[in-house]
């Protein structure tokens, strides 16, 4: 009886082992696409699929970084509020949750990051048109069109993704 419990223990952390290694997986490559470092997605799919709050130290020890990259991702993490701090009695650490609530996360990265770059955007295509040369230079054409697009592109994030971060408030 006791060799069926120690298989059963074992066929449980082989699973949960199994998952944890396919979510880090998956938000590594999520993060990436966003423009993320690798860390910050190993760490995020570590707490994902974790259903105990974890130290940084425990972060690290379990993704095997160092100290620093794990503070780092957490860093980037809590900016992008995909993390909480939760308490645990008699521990002064603070001990890492991830937010599960994907509408939350994706829309704070679209009003903190995305947003603020688009209006950035809009002063670069200012200053790429001041510096247009002539219109009699050879590659005036060119450079217009390329602005141009860039214009339309400019304008019609500007009306999508304001949409898109109310639809995820809903």
């Amino acid at each position: 009886m006791e060799a069926d419990d120690n298989n059963s223990l074992q066929t449980k952390d082989n699973i949960s082992k199994a998952l944890e290694l396919e979510s880090i997986d998956f938000f590594v490559r999520l993060m990436s696409l966003l423009g993320l470092p690798r860390s910050v997605g190993e760490i995020y799919g570590l707490l994902y699929f974790n259903p105990e709050a974890l130290t940084m130290d425990q972060v690290a020890s379990r993704l095997e970084i160092s100290i620093g990259s794990a503070s780092q991702g957490l860093k980037t993490l809590r900016s992008l509020k995909a993390v909480k701090t939760s308490y645990v009695q008699g521990d002064r650490r603070d001990h890492y949750l991830a937010e599960s609530e994907f509408r939350r996360l994706f829309s704070t990265f679209l009003n903190d990051e995305i947003l603020p770059h688009l209006e950035s955007a809009k002063d670069r295509i200012k200053r790429m048109e001041q510096e247009m040369p002539m219109e009699t230079s050879e590659h005036f054409e060119f450079y217009n069109i390329r602005i141009e697009k860039l214009k339309r592109l400019t304008k019609a994030s500007g009306r999508l993704l304001p949409a898109l971060a109310r639809l995820l408030k809903l």
